[in-house]
């Protein structure tokens, strides 16, 4: 299983915004068959920073994701609601 953590600080006006925009991303994932779970969290000490975590059967469903329609019409927006991002990280399950 490959687990994705993506962690991302939001423009202080553009919270509400941003975790409106991802309920489609996270409901169309969550659809996809290579897909084991599909989260976004929000930082207990600091509201601008969210967090996606995902889990995805193996490397194939991760690039199945990557180039699906809503996950490359939908980043691009979220992203422009981002003061700054940290690098998206795989982790392999041990």
């Amino acid at each position: 299983m490959i687990k994705i953590v993506a962690k991302m600080v939001i423009k202080k006006d553009k919270v509400g915004e941003f975790k409106q925009t991802a309920k489609e991303l996270i409901e169309k994932s969550r659809a996809e068959a290579g897909n084991v779970f599909y989260t976004l969290n929000q930082s207990t000490e600091d509201p601008q920073t969210l967090l996606f975590l995902e889990c995805w059967k193996d490397e194939e469903a991760v690039q199945i994701h990557n180039a699906s329609e809503h996950f490359t019409t939908i980043l691009p927006i979220l992203g422009e609601l981002c003061e700054s991002s940290d690098p998206v990280e795989l982790y392999t399950e041990l």
